[in-house]
């Protein structure tokens, strides 16, 4: 599965913009971000922005410490309590992540996937080395209600079985992650979910179809 667009409400588009061409150095035309097979358009927001959406971008795996430097020299990465900066993860995820704030109080991921190889790279590490957007955060009050109907919709599998307050639908390409609005994100737990606005727009799925969540106030298609 992949993320192909997405439509993110912010409150200034501009200023947005210029964190994902100044910051994470992606290309931007306009209020349009382009990050590998993945488009991120910035739209006005309604009212006010969402704060707290999530959203996280692939890495390659074998480039994950560069990475790390990179970033490091950009901004301050978000830690948890004993300070750890670098999250690792084995199982059903073989991950390797790290967290940062973005525009509106968002919570952003670079995020290395060891089962995706990547070829060898020796230019030192930069935005290009950003593959897609890998995930969005959708809150809902009923996880495993909206996964099994993700499942369903779209013809897609789930990383790992869900619980009652987080879900992965998809896979390292891409995933939406399901989750309770009152979880707040990892790993400092500053910000709740929140999605109010978002439209995400798939691709390499088995099947067409539409979800949305009317409370929290997003959508996600696949043509």
């Amino acid at each position: 599965m992949r993320i192909r667009k997405l439509s993110l409400p912010t409150s200034d588009v501009s200023k947005s913009a210029g964190f994902f061409r100044d910051l994470l150095e992606l290309p931007t035309i306009g209020n349009s971000i382009q990050v590998g097979w993945s488009e991120i358009r910035l739209i006005p927001a309604m009212q006010a922005a969402p704060r707290g959406v999530h959203l996280a971008f692939n890495v390659p795996y074998e480039r994950f410490d560069a990475a790390i430097a990179w970033l490091k020299q950009r901004t301050p990465l978000q830690r948890e309590p004993d300070g750890n900066e670098c999250h690792v993860l084995e199982g059903d995820w073989q991950s390797k992540s790290v967290y940062f704030d973005g525009p509106d109080s968002s919570v952003l991921e670079l995020i290395g996937r060891r089962r995706l190889v990547g070829p060898a790279a020796k230019l030192p590490f930069s935005g290009s080395d950003l593959s897609c957007l890998s995930e969005v955060g959708l809150p809902t009050g009923d996880v495993e209600g909206t996964v099994a109907e993700a499942v369903w919709t779209f013809g897609v599998g789930t990383l790992a079985p869900a619980s009652s307050s987080f879900g992965a639908i998809g896979n390292d390409e891409g995933m939406l992650i399901a989750v309770d609005p009152h979880r707040p994100w990892f790993p400092e737990r500053r910000h709740l979910p929140s999605a109010q606005g978002l439209e995400v727009l798939l691709d390499g799925v088995a099947t067409p179809g539409t979800m949305l969540d009317a409370d929290h106030g997003w959508k996600v298609q696949a043509a």
